[in-house]
This record gives C-alpha cells, sequence and structure tokens, in this order.
C-alpha cells in the first residue's frame, strides 16, 4: 500500500508500523478496572487528536482517555498526557511501550502509531507503581498481537507490456520475489508498476531480469519514490 504521505527527508528508508485498518483493540483488566488500549494507524498530529477526540466520544462515561502516539520514519513526533492520571502514571509509561516495541531482534522502529487507552475506574486504588504496570502492559499487550507491516520507501518503476502477456509477466515478477505496486491500464499497454530499492545496481538488476522475461520486449521505467507498505517476512 501506497498512500499520499511524503517524508522526503527523512534519514530512514524503512521502518515498521500497524497496517492498514479500522485499529485494533486489546483489554485487560486490574483490580476491577478496565483499560481499553485502542492503536490506531496515524500519518499526522491532526490524525492522531482526530482519532483521540473520536474515543473520547465513543467512551465519554470513562473517567481517563491517556494516550501517546510516535510519528514519522524517523520518530521525530513523539506526545503524551496522562489525562488526569498523576504526573508520569500514564502518558510516558505509553509512549515508552510504543517506542521500545522490537519489531525484529534488536530493532524498535514502530511509528506513525497512537495509542489511546481508556480507563473505567473499578473502585480500588492502584498506586503510582500499579498504574505505571497497567498502562505500560495495556499498549504492550496490544501491541504484541496486532497486525504490523513495514513501511519502506522504493523506487517505483513502470512496465508497459502487451495486455496479452501482463499476466504471465506479473507472475513471473512476483515469483521472482519482486514487490508489485499498482496496475495501471492503458489503450495498448498494461502498465506492471514495480517498487525496487533505490540503488543503481538493484534498478540495474531488475532492468535485466525483465529484458530476459520478456525476449527484450518490455523494459523498466524507472519513477518516483514512494513509501509502501511490505508484509513482515
Amino acid at each position: 500500500m501506497a498512500d499520499e504521505t511524503d517524508y522526503p527527508e527523512s534519514r530512514t528508508s524503512v521502518y515498521t508500523t500497524l497496517a492498514a485498518g479500522p485499529g485494533f483493540r486489546h483489554e485487560i483488566e486490574v483490580k476491577r478496572s478496565r483499560f481499553i488500549t485502542v492503536l490506531t494507524r496515524t500519518a499526522d498530529e491532526d490524525a492522531a487528536r482526530t482519532a483521540l477526540a473520536g474515543l473520547r466520544r465513543e467512551f465519554h462515561d470513562a473517567r481517563h482517555h491517556c494516550f501517546a502516539f510516535v510519528l514519522g520514519p524517523d520518530r521525530d513526533v513523539q506526545r503524551s498526557n496522562d489525562d488526569g492520571e498523576p504526573s508520569g502514571t500514564a502518558g510516558i509509561p505509553m509512549l515508552e511501550a510504543l517506542l521500545k516495541r522490537e519489531t525484529a531482534p534488536g530493532v524498535a522502529d514502530l511509528s506513525d502509531v497512537s495509542a489511546v487507552v481508556v480507563r473505567y475506574f473499578g473502585g480500588i486504588l492502584l498506586g503510582a507503581g500499579g498504574l505505571v504496570r497497567a498502562y505500560s502492559e495495556s499498549v504492550s499487550g496490544a501491541l504484541e498481537l496486532a497486525p504490523l507491516v513495514r513501511r519502506r520507501r522504493l523506487r517505483v518503476c513502470s512496465v508497459p507490456v502487451r495486455h496479452a502477456a501482463a499476466g504471465r509477466l506479473e507472475n513471473d515478477l512476483r515469483a521472482a520475489g519482486y514487490v508489485m505496486a499498482e496496475t495501471g491500464y492503458e489503450a495498448q499497454t498494461t502498465v506492471l508498476r514495480l517498487a525496487l530499492p533505490d540503488n543503481p545496481a538493484e534498478l540495474a538488476r531488475a532492468a535485466d531480469r525483465v529484458a530476459a522475461m520478456t525476449a527484450g520486449s518490455a523494459s523498466l521505467v524507472p519513477g518516483e519514490t514512494e513509501w509502501i507498505d511490505v508484509p513482515i517476512s
């Protein structure tokens, strides 16, 4: 999946985020208090705050709506809020859970994710330490179950090919391990689109592969870079 979000100045070319969708929910109970975590994929701060506002309306009778979010490939936008809980017992532990979530051994690169924890007070005080653990574990538990994808900055290249040959070529390219972007259609040709690592050697190899697969009847045309979702293998 590609979208309109653009990060031309980012230092990284890959990070991890939530799979596209309506969001992910997970609930735990601690000493009768309900902690409902809602994880949402959010491209910018306005989207994160819109998601929070929607959950405040949905769970209008809850005592707390604490939040944390991390945005951008370089994770340079980070916010959190305790929403009435004792200072430092909710928002910061939630933010730390997002920042420290390992998406591969030794790799913590989760971003473009907002977490809101809705708390329904159960009548038993948890104390500062108990609150920190509850909010942290609520987000960490949700992240363990939530569907994640890699977000990669790739060079999208076009391969115009005759309609009759497009299906077979696409299957061959997929079988060879190439990431395919959205296909286009023109009067005389089908335009297959490949998302490739943005370096000259990879582009040259792909161009040679396309030429070999089509006996020289099709060629690779480099295009712009885009951020594209790739499944985690």
